[in-house]
């Protein structure tokens, strides 16, 4: 995908201050210093935009990303890193399942884990949970270029096993160094995005035949209209 324009929209901490221009949204998750915003510069080819951080756990909000006036990147706070408070990891973990179940524009989740170790304890309870409530899902093994080609295959094999990725599944070695993945993850971005564009399409259709144009919006969400929230 070429990507012509990005640009940081927003820290949200709540759904009063998502977007409500009903576009796309793909989200990261993953624990504290895993790489999520190296992974956004390197999908949208600009060095600085989403900000790394040299302090684990720096990032407390939903921060959103905007490409090509197309889709968001939505990046969740990090999860798993102890210097920050139980109450405060408790609030970002009610704000993000709150977030998962509920927003309509959520097309993928991007679970971002490190190809170097086994998972962690937070990134199997993360698959469970995504697992169970069967929402979209991409594993996503960054830092793959710190170690060797030649263990690549051990070291997938051990993630996807201690994770219970199953074959189907969706699952990518990733560098944001070298950019390898890039290409493969866009291309299943790009199909979550179009694919829930023709559902929706199609059950537009499906309503207006069966109950004429009145009905349609009778029970579309106020966020399919553009109407803000406050």
């Amino acid at each position: 995908m070429k990507v012509n324009n990005a640009e940081f929209i927003i820290s949200a901490v709540g759904p009063d201050q998502y977007p409500t221009d009903a576009l796309p949204e793909i989200a990261l998750a993953g624990r504290s210093n895993v790489g999520k915003s190296s992974l956004i510069n390197r999908m949208i080819n600009r060095k600085n935009l989403a900000r790394t951080s040299s302090t684990p756990g720096k990032t407390q909000h939903m921060n959103y990303y905007r490409v090509n006036q197309d889709m968001y990147f939505v990046d969740f706070p990090g999860y798993g890193y102890a210097k920050v408070s139980k109450t405060q990891r408790a609030s970002w973990g009610k704000m993000v399942e709150k977030y998962m179940e509920e927003r309509d524009t959520l097309k993928l989740i991007l679970l971002v884990v490190d190809l170097r170790h086994p998972p962690t304890g937070n990134d199997k309870m993360m698959f469970d949970w995504l697992k169970h409530y069967d929402l979209p899902l991409c594993v996503v093994a960054t830092k793959a270029d710190k170690i060797p080609k030649t263990r690549w295959p051990k070291h997938i094999k051990i993630m996807k096993q201690e994770l219970g990725v199953l074959p189907g599944d969706n699952f990518i070695p990733f560098s944001s160094e070298l950019g390898l993945g890039r290409e493969e993850l866009w291309a299943l971005i790009e199909d979550y995005s179009r694919h829930e564009a023709a559902e929706e399409a199609e059950e537009t259709e499906e309503t207006l035949e069966q109950n004429g144009p009145e009905d349609v919006t009778a029970g579309q969400s106020p966020l399919a209209d553009g109407e803000a929230e406050s």
